[in-house]
This record gives C-alpha cells, sequence and structure tokens, in this order.
C-alpha cells in the first residue's frame, strides 16, 4: 500500500485561474493548467488565498476556474488567510531591485510569496521570464527567499508538475528560488 501524501497549502498565482480553460480547452498552456488543478482537486492539496489574491482572482479567473474554486471549498480544500504586511522584506525588494521595471514585478507577486512563507512555502505560476527570474536572484540576498518552491504548471516536459504534486509536493532543489537558474 502507498503511503498516503500530506497535504500541502499551495499558493496559485491568478495567471494559472485566468489560463485554465476546463474541458473544452485546446491551447497548451490552457490544458496544462486546467490539468494542474483538477490534480490539486483530486489529490489531497488546499489552495491558499489572501485578499490580495483572491482580490486577482476575481478579476482574471476564467469560468473553469471559479468552478474549480467553488469545488474547492466545497471539499474544504481552501485556506484564506490574512497575511500581514511584511515591511521588511518590502524594503529589501525595493533596495535589490535594479530598475523600476524589476521593482513592480517584483511588488506585483510579493503578496504570492508573503502568503507562501506564512504556510507551505509554495507558489504556482506561470511567471518563470519576470517575476521568477527576479525573485531568485532576490533570494541570493534576503534568505527568506531561498526555500520558497516555485513551480510552473506549464512546464510539463522537464519539470514533471503533475507528477510533483501526486508526489506529495515536496521542496526540490530545481523548484528552490535560491538555487534555480535560467533553464
Amino acid at each position: 500500500m502507498a503511503a498516503k501524501v500530506v497535504s500541502k497549502q499551495l499558493v496559485i498565482d491568478a495567471s494559472v485561474a485566468r489560463s485554465a480553460g476546463g474541458k473544452d480547452a485546446k491551447a497548451p498552456t490552457s490544458i496544462n493548467c486546467t490539468k494542474f488543478l483538477e490534480a490539486v482537486l483530486d489529490i489531497c492539496h488546499k489552495v491558499v488565498m489572501t485578499p490580495d489574491i483572491k482580490e486577482e482572482w476575481n478579476k482574471h479567473q476564467s469560468v473553469f476556474a471559479l468552478g474549480w474554486r467553488r469545488r474547492m471549498v466545497a471539499k474544504r480544500k481552501f485556506v484564506f488567510l490574512d497575511v500581514p504586511i511584511d515591511n521588511e522584506l518590502w524594503n529589501s525588494i525595493d533596495q535589490i531591485a535594479g530598475t523600476d521595471k524589476q521593482r513592480a514585478e517584483m511588488f506585483k507577486d510579493l503578496r504570492l510569496l508573503e502568503a507562501a512563507m506564512a504556510t507551505d512555502k509554495t507558489v504556482i505560476s506561470l511567471d518563470d521570464n519576470t517575476a521568477r527570474r527576479f525573485f531568485s536572484k532576490a533570494a541570493l540576498q534576503v534568505d527568506e527567499l531561498k526555500e520558497i518552491v516555485w513551480v510552473n504548471p506549464d512546464k510539463v516536459k522537464n519539470k514533471k508538475p503533475i507528477e510533483w504534486l501526486q508526489n506529495g509536493a515536496n521542496p526540490e532543489p530545481k523548484r528552490l528560488l535560491g538555487t534555480w537558474c535560467d533553464r
């Protein structure tokens, strides 16, 4: 008999909610996000929402994601937290950002990281090219960021996100901001 998977609390970015298209999805990213969210629902993991994250979801979620969210709530797999702003973290990021564009990108997603740090330190997002890259560089100077797991549900070939979920959504070096590189 297989060991029971320990439930993890996942902070899922609105980029995933916007892209998930349901069973009629045709675009690869839409299909991958749909499959990932369905796997979260089917496995024992939970989704974390803060007021800021909920607001982003409400603005950007697809019809499928809204239904998925309702099913997560019905299954009691929804964790709603009010995470206070970490002024020290915001100040560190403000000082580290090399440009106004980097600062804006990082500030846009910093609430995801705060929610992750308050729970199981896991962010699910499609944003590898800007936010993840910037946060990975910032992790060289901000220790709290080093242990954040960042998973892109659209990286199915080399990262196997659904398999990762099925195996317990554990931190792996290739997924940590502190060890991630541009691959």
